[in-house]
């Protein structure tokens, strides 16, 4: 059994146990994006080991995160599609982002290994939009003209429930794709023009494992804890890449966190010749005056622990540290803007 799987029992469990009584004082709770929740279940299995106090993460995906938050039935939120800070400051909620990751598209056709097929975002867009049906498309084996392709329907997985990995995804297929933009545009949930729905990455994950000639999207230590085969991408500079930390490192440069209010970055089709182009950053929601001040801090000091010793373990699952510069921003703005005592 795979430490994910391992950790999605045990956080899972925790979860549900949760809803027929309180956790334990000790415990930190938190819920919404299944986009970090790996790299959350293992920096909360380490530093339960260091501190002896748990994290009871619900992994519901981004709305619902959201909506627990403005509930006040969890001390922290997590989404991957940043609150507006003009939301921020209508709620009394302080967001900082935690981790950067990748997102891939991640395909089940009998034959193709990760990284052999390679996609461009119009085909990509048109594939989602139901306009490109068969893998043997004109579209795709131009791009693919030496991958023996099968001529099967497409069978499109997209996400169900809230997301911010929907988000990102969907404001790539908006910048890539001016129909994309027109009829569908970006947000955490959309009107899909097609495919099968499935609830969170792990969802998505499970049904392209499982459902022949698909194609989904999903956080990509997802697709290499499922064993999923990837595609490659055509960035906006024009260069086939794939999804390794060196290219989300790559797009994630371009970010300038010290003037975004509220911490407010979307990394997607950034330029620069070895860019993966759908990179996110994931964030956290807590309130600048919380109703339990100690619980927040706690919140908080596991945060900082991950801060600094969780970047080893990110790089494990292939996301993206925060730089020190940008840790040393978000501990400024704890200082300033979150009361915990």
């Amino acid at each position: 059994m795979s430490f994910l799987s391992r950790m999605s029992g045990i956080v899972a469990t925790a979860a549900l146990v949760s809803l027929a009584q309180p956790a334990a004082a000790a415990d930190i709770s938190g819920a919404g994006a299944t986009f970090p929740f790996p790299i959350y279940a293992k920096w909360a299995d380490a530093y339960k080991k260091e501190t002896g106090i748990g994290l009871n993460y619900q992994s519901i995906g981004s709305g619902a995160g959201i909506k627990q938050i403005l509930a006040k039935t969890v001390t922290f939120g997590a989404t991957d599609a940043p609150m507006a800070f003009k939301d921020l400051q209508k709620n009394g909620l302080v967001q900082f982002p935690m981790v950067m990751g990748g997102i891939v598209p991640v395909i089940n056709v009998e034959g193709v290994k990760p990284g052999e097929l390679v996609l461009d975002g119009t085909t990509l867009a048109n594939i989602f939009l139901g306009k490109v049906t068969k893998w043997d498309d004109a579209a795709i084996k131009k791009l693919n003209p030496n991958v023996n392709l099968p001529s099967a329907g497409i069978n499109v997985i997209r996400r169900s429930d809230g997301s911010g990995t929907t988000f990102n995804f969907t404001d790539y297929l908006s910048k890539v794709s001016p129909e994309w933009q027109t009829k569908v545009g970006v947000n955490a949930a959309v009107e899909w023009p097609v495919g099968v729905g499935a609830k969170g990455n792990d969802g998505v994950a499970g049904n392209v494992g499982q459902t022949k000639n698909s194609i989904g999207y999903v956080e990509y230590a997802f697709a290499k804890q499922n064993k999923l085969t990837h595609t490659d991408l055509i960035n906006k500079d024009g260069k086939r890449v794939s999804p390794t930390l060196k290219s989300f490192q790559a797009a994630a440069a371009n970010a300038d966190w010290a003037n975004a209010p509220g911490f407010v970055q979307i990394l997607t089709d950034q330029k620069g010749a070895e860019s993966w182009p759908i990179t996110a950053a994931t964030f956290i929601l807590v309130y600048g005056n919380p109703a339990d001040k100690a619980a927040t801090g706690d919140a908080l000091k596991f945060f900082a622990w991950a801060f600094e010793k969780g970047d080893a373990m990110a790089e494990e699952l292939d996301y993206i540290p925060m730089p020190n510069n940008v840790v040393q921003l978000i501990k400024a703005t704890w200082a300033k803007d979150v009361k915990t005592n």
